[in-house]
This record gives C-alpha cells, sequence and structure tokens, in this order.
C-alpha cells in the first residue's frame, strides 16, 4: 500500500487546527463592526488575531512548499494560494486580509476528503452571506449617501444580491462598497451553477442507475426464457422416446413380426372342424 507523502500528512494534520483559526479570524473580523463602540483595546486584539490567522495560512503555505516534491509544479498549481498569502502585504486593509482568508479556507477545505460537496457549497454560501454583509456594512456605514447603516439591511442586501434579485432598496454607493457588490453577485452566480449541476448529476447517476438496475433485470428474464426452452425441448425429447418403447412392445414377443401364440379362449371358439361335422369317430383300439 502506499504511503501518504509528508506534504500530504501535513495538509491532514492542520486541516482542523487551520479551520479552528478561520472561525477565530471570523469573531475577530466581526466584532469591530457589530460593535463600533468597543474600547480601543478590543479594536487592537482583533487586529492582531486577524494578522495571526493570517500569519499562520502563509506558514501553511511556506511549509507545504517545502514539503513538496518538485516547488516549481506546487507553485504553479497552487497560485492562488500564493496570492492570497501575497494580497495583504501589497495593501494591509482589512478587506483584503478578509479576501485572502477566505481564499485560503475555501482551498484548504476543497482538499478535506471528507469535505462533500454540498457541505463546501452550504459553508460558502453561509460565509459569503455573513462576510459580504459585514464588509459592505464597515464600508458604507459612514458614507454620506449610504442607504446600508445596521447588520440587518446588510444582510438584507447580501441575500437579494448573491441571487441576483437585486430590489434596490439597498445599494452600496462607495466604490469599495460596490465592488464587494460585484463579487457577491459572481459568487452568488457561481454557486447557483454549482448546486444546479450537482443537483443535475445527482438525477443523471439516479437515472443512470435506475437503467442498469433494468438492463440486469432483462439479462436474467432472458437466461430463464433460454432455460425455460432447453427444459422444454428435454421434455420433448423424453416423451418421444417414451411412445418409441411402448409401441414396440406391443408387436410381439422379442420384437419379431410374426403372429404369437393363440390363447385357449380364441381356440375354444374356433368353429368345428369337417370330419366332427360328418360324425366321424376315430376307432377304438
Amino acid at each position: 500500500m502506499k504511503q501518504p507523502s509528508r506534504q500530504a500528512r501535513w495538509e491532514r494534520r492542520t486541516q482542523v487546527p487551520l479551520l479552528v483559526l478561520a472561525v477565530a479570524f471570523a469573531v475577530a473580523y466581526a466584532v469591530p463592526i457589530v460593535a463600533p463602540d468597543a474600547g480601543p483595546g478590543v479594536h487592537r486584539a482583533c487586529t492582531h488575531a486577524e494578522w495571526a490567522v493570517w500569519a499562520a495560512f502563509a506558514v501553511d503555505y511556506l511549509v507545504r512548499l517545502g514539503l513538496s516534491a518538485d516547488r516549481r509544479v506546487f507553485v504553479r498549481t497552487h497560485w492562488l494560494d500564493l496570492a492570497a498569502v501575497v494580497l495583504p502585504l501589497v495593501q494591509p486593509l482589512r478587506l483584503l486580509r478578509l479576501v485572502a482568508t477566505l481564499m485560503l479556507v475555501g482551498r484548504r477545505a476543497r482538499m478535506a476528503p471528507q469535505v462533500r460537496l454540498t457541505t463546501y457549497v452550504a459553508g460558502a454560501v453561509v460565509g459569503l452571506l455573513m462576510f459580504g454583509s459585514l464588509a459592505v456594512l464597515s464600508v458604507e456605514r459612514d458614507a454620506p449617501r449610504g442607504n446600508i447603516k445596521n447588520l440587518g439591511d446588510a444582510v438584507w442586501w447580501s441575500f437579494t444580491t448573491m441571487t441576483t434579485v437585486g430590489y434596490g432598496d439597498h445599494s452600496p454607493t462607495t466604490g469599495l462598497g460596490r465592488l464587494i457588490a460585484v463579487g457577491l453577485m459572481l459568487s452568488g452566480i457561481a454557486l447557483l451553477g454549482v448546486v444546479t449541476a450537482n443537483i443535475a448529476a445527482w438525477f443523471i447517476a439516479r437515472f443512470e442507475r435506475d437503467d442498469q438496475v433494468e438492463r440486469l433485470q432483462l439479462a436474467v428474464l432472458r437466461e430463464l426464457q433460454d432455460e425455460v426452452r432447453a427444459l422444454r425441448g428435454e421434455v420433448a425429447r423424453l416423451g418421444g422416446g417414451d411412445r418409441g418403447d411402448g409401441g414396440g412392445d406391443g408387436s410381439g414377443v422379442g420384437g419379431g413380426s410374426g403372429p404369437g401364440p393363440m390363447p385357449a379362449q380364441a381356440a375354444a371358439g374356433a368353429p368345428p372342424s369337417c370330419a366332427d361335422q360328418a360324425g366321424v369317430t376315430s376307432p377304438t383300439p
């Protein structure tokens, strides 16, 4: 049995800790937005927590790069992870750290074998709704002409944007808010396509399985029909042989063609001979 590589073992061992750190990042990101009146110490602690989580994902990428068999191939096939690690360093904004962390968490969750597609899609929908609401609220709350002023309005706007309904009662007015809206729209369309494709694939697989079962049943029925035909032929052959043996026994002893001995009843009932009719009797000695 082939042993997993060191990179695969590392990814398996760090899967749960990184997901826990992602939850911690979500809390650290949400607290300053939901509670803007919190003290500066709380805001500072949340900022440090966000950077610490991002640094943990960056270290994870570097370790996986060092453990890979071919580093060039790893960089070429994991370029999205590299972009997510480098992105916050270009412009240290909280929104960029949010995007980078979401990208890294999504990549690691998709690599996990125990995470099914349905679970991944559901988690992606919830994560995008939550973080999209928080992100648009953080940039639109203090906008002069903004109409998204509380978390309820932000969540409602995220729902209508991801489902591409767009009622228009709430909409971002800043450039960054509109950029978030574009990201949510594209993500919603992509996730809707994934869900639709998953449902279609389930129906197709179900129909193919039913067709396979039907084909197996038809094959069994054909085999039974062939066996029934063979049994009928065997019965007909045996019945014809029995009738032939019975005709030979009635034609005579030993199968001869001559008549057999006359029975006594037939001899007794025979007509009298000419000598008897003339009254001649045999002389007595």
